[in-house]
């Protein structure tokens, strides 16, 4: 067994005041900190922010050096090390790799949760968890990479009445982050593409912007008037709904603006 120890810190949605009491303890309390910022973004902070609140400077990784996770193993052997994530630490398989790389050395490890985008744009928009399906993401297409994955997923979860959670790419080293604007109109350029008959300008979805933030914003409505629309600073994520109950047909109706007319329709699926 290793003499040092590998604790993952969930940092939450925001901004460092997310950071859990027991995370900011045990990262204090730490000998290295680490931290990745591809997956994801606290866009109402930086990086001085956050070392001014842990007391400690944060060696933040590329994604290949968190991919590879050499150098945050090597120091697990023998120091208390920390990762820190955005959101929940073990949402990304990434994550979840590197801890069974340290328990096949030897090395002891912690979780710490932070609040999550996966439950967090649910409980925004008054959507039950329970009744999502598989959930997908958008990437920037360019002339090499334009996968459609994402389309056969809404697909699927709408045959069987199902919710889908869409994530919207981000390129964190160009600050460059996908728009809700930018998402929709990726899905109807699938649909083009494909011509299964799962999006048109008048299906109806749902967008959270700034989740974890004091004024987040939510709306839904058909996808030919949320085009229109400016969500402001990121980040944006997607729902694409299908069937549902009363309750969440109403919470649309009062949380996020959806027409009574649609929120009907969307009970009927």
């Amino acid at each position: 067994m290793s003499s040092g120890e590998l604790v993952f810190v969930g940092l939450g949605l925001y901004d460092e005041e997310d950071i859990s009491v027991k995370g900011l303890s045990l990262i204090r309390g730490c000998d290295r900190v680490f931290a990745e910022f591809y997956t994801s973004q606290l866009v109402g902070t930086n990086i001085g922010r956050i070392e001014r609140l842990i007391g400690k400077p944060i060696e933040v990784l590329s994604r290949d050096e968190a991919e590879r996770g050499d150098r945050v193993l090597k120091s697990a052997l023998k120091d208390k090390t920390v990762f820190l994530t955005c959101g929940d630490p073990m949402i990304a398989t990434t994550h979840v790799d590197l801890r069974l790389r340290a328990v096949e050395k030897g090395i002891r490890t912690r979780i710490v949760h932070g609040s999550s985008i996966v439950t967090a744009v649910p409980g925004l928009l008054g959507l039950q968890s329970y009744k999502f399906g598989r959930a997908t993401s958008l990437v920037f297409p360019d002339k090499n990479y334009s996968p459609i994955s994402p389309y056969y997923v809404v697909k699927n979860n709408r045959e069987m009445g199902l919710h889908t959670l869409v994530f919207l790419d981000i390129h964190a080293e160009k600050k460059r982050y996908m728009t809700a604007n930018e998402g929709m109109d990726i899905l109807l350029d699938m649909e083009r593409n494909v011509g299964d008959g799962v999006f048109d300008e008048d299906s109806v979805v749902c967008v959270v912007a700034r989740a974890g933030s004091s004024d987040p914003l939510l709306r839904a409505d058909r996808i030919c008037v949320l085009r229109e629309q400016d969500f402001g600073h990121p980040l944006h994520t997607i729902v694409v709904p299908g069937r549902l109950h009363f309750m969440e047909a109403e919470a649309l109706v009062r949380l996020a603006g959806l027409p009574k007319e649609l929120a009907g329709k969307l009970q009927k699926l």
